[in-house]
């Protein structure tokens, strides 16, 4: 299993336990991920860090002073 955080501009557009699908973008030395329908965006991991999941589960929501932040639980 692998967790990841993807950063949620608004509150409510998912829930825990939610089924979601990421996409994957590529920068010129690492990757980011996008929660469909752009719902939630990873920060930048290396190509050594490469996610190989496409679905995972949320896991938690965090609410805090700087936004709101989603836990995805990934297999690998």
């Amino acid at each position: 299993m692998r967790q990841m955080e993807f950063k949620m501009e608004r509150r409510g557009l998912l829930k825990e336990g939610e089924r979601v699908t990421v996409t994957e973008g590529v920068l010129p030395s690492n990757y980011y991920y996008i929660i469909d329908p752009s719902l939630a965006m990873s920060g930048n991991y290396p190509f050594r860090d490469r996610l190989l999941a496409r679905e995972g589960t949320v896991t938690k929501i965090i609410e805090n002073e700087r936004g709101f932040y989603v836990m995805v639980e990934f297999e690998e």
